[in-house]
């Protein structure tokens, strides 16, 4: 007989572990579902985020800022440093390490909250008072039964036609985060979030990195100025090579590299040659082979499982939450719409406001925000206040060397209330909490405004930007 559970979660990432978890908490009898396995072959928990994405590219970016911290910055604070070189093998033993550390914790957890951990490829089987799972690891097939189902399969790295990742010569985010040498060349073909960490990082270790979009401008989703401020910077400063308005013909692989044509902007074709090229143009929900025509889920037309506002299924008690469904691909939002699934379950009041959704690009400066952008505003003729900040006249990031970039709050002309912040400089990815915070509460530029923000900090350009919606700015 099929063991039975109360939720089945489908997924073990960020969003798919956390759901178990709070389930767990509620009472519920529990089991997640995953086939993720590390590249020893044995499963690891945490899905992409943790094995091959945040987690991992965070440690690789840490390592990378430091070795140009001592390289380049350094001297200015009277340190002088010889002899300085890179052990890549050593940078990723590290972040496999680390890796390992919360991906062992995610069981250690499981564990805590009694859910029971089942490893292979979920399905649906069929559906009725209870939905019936199969979990296929290699050739053993088991089945369950489940009052509740959670899915959370995430998302996957989409294929740039004509160049098949093989994560030898053309690579993904796995690949990426795996090369053990700095390669002399490096394409990256992409310039979003991805395709600007993993660009930096080599850049940082000494690669000459060629950035291919084919989007005429650069972080079109990103506020247009901070976005201006950033290719002035990952252009100049870094030294990031970034083209835009691309589009990509011909990848051919050969023992000597990868061989790029490209038509440019003006429409003039080009050729490029490169170690290694990391393919970076997005990701796609990760629907395939779960079973969902077997039991009528409702997919879109680009593969999302279709939901409500409280990621509610068209299948009576089936959810789904993170990459699998619509908003941003962000694991702190598959995460919150994970707990808020299981809190429905429970007949809690479980909700996830999109809206106030923080957004981070772990570049040198980092890049966050919150809210509308000012493009989003005029375009929605919503009448507002700008105040901004520039690094530079802080006494804090003078103190850490870090002046570029500047904070920017937007509010309504009219009610004051705070519409969206924006950040491009040092620690932007830790200050943009305030903002999340304040919007949440429906707080205005006054408000924080009248703040006090301890001093020296980076924190005291949020409060002289909210200044600067009123004009009344004191640092500069």
């Amino acid at each position: 007989m099929a063991q039975q559970f109360d939720v089945a979660v489908i997924g073990a990432g960020p969003g798919g572990y956390t759901a178990a978890i709070r389930a767990g908490q509620l009472g519920f009898k529990t089991v997640c579902i995953d086939d993720w396995k590390n590249a020893q072959g044995k499963p690891s928990l945490g899905g992409t985020c943790l094995n091959v994405g945040c987690i991992p590219s965070k440690a690789l970016l840490e390592s990378s800022e430091n070795y140009e911290r001592v390289v380049h910055k350094f001297a200015d604070h009277g340190i002088k440093a010889q002899g300085v070189s890179v052990d890549v093998p050593a940078m990723v033993a590290r972040k496999d390490k680390i890796v390992d550390t919360f991906t062992g914790g995610i069981a250690l957890l499981f564990k805590k909250n009694k859910v029971a951990s089942m490893h292979g490829h979920g399905s649906f089987v069929s559906a009725g008072e209870v939905y019936r799972l199969q979990i296929k690891d290699g050739e053993r097939v088991d089945e369950i039964e489940a009052k509740h189902v959670i899915i959370a399969t995430g998302s996957v790295a989409r294929q740039l036609p004509g160049a098949p990742t093989d994560n030898r010569l053309i690579l993904d985010n796995v690949g990426a985060l795996s090369i053990t040498e700095v390669p002399k060349r490096l394409g990256v073909v992409g310039a979003g979030v991805i395709g600007l960490e993993m660009g930096s990082v080599w850049r940082r270790l000494g690669s000459d990195v060629t950035i291919l979009e084919a989007l005429p401008a650069f972080l079109p989703a990103v506020d247009e100025q901070v976005a201006k401020e950033a290719f002035r910077v990952f252009n100049g400063a870094l030294d990031l090579k970034i083209y835009t308005g691309v589009k990509i013909g011909a990848v051919k692989t050969s023992e000597q590299g990868v061989n790029v044509t490209y038509v440019d902007r003006e429409g003039n074709t080009r050729i490029a040659d490169f170690d290694k090229l990391v393919v970076a143009i997005g990701r796609i929900p990760n629907t395939s082979g779960l079973g969902a025509d077997k039991v009528g889920l409702k997919l879109d037309a680009r593969g999302y499982v279709e939901v409500d506002g409280h990621n509610r299924t068209n299948l009576s008690n089936v959810y789904a939450i993170g990459d699998v469904v619509r908003g941003p691909m962000l694991a702190h939002k598959s995460s919150e719409e994970g707990v808020a699934a299981a809190e429905t379950i429970a007949g809690q009041a479980g909700h996830v406001n999109l809206d106030t959704i923080p957004w981070v690009i772990y570049t040198s400066p980092e890049i966050a925000w919150v809210g509308k952008t000012e493009q989003q505003l005029k375009a929605d003729g919503v009448s507002y206040r700008a105040g901004q900040f520039p690094f530079i006249a802080s006494g804090r990031a003078r103190a850490l060397g870090e002046t570029a970039g500047f904070m920017k709050m937007l509010a309504h002309a009219q009610s004051d209330r705070i519409l969206g912040v924006h950040i491009i400089g040092p620690y932007a990815s830790e200050m943009i909490a305030e903002a999340v915070v304040a919007m949440e509460f429906g707080a205005s530029s006054e408000d924080i405004a009248r703040i006090v923000h301890a001093h020296p900090t980076l924190s005291e350009a949020m409060h002289e930007a909210a200044l600067g919606v009123t004009k009344r700015t004191l640092n500069i």
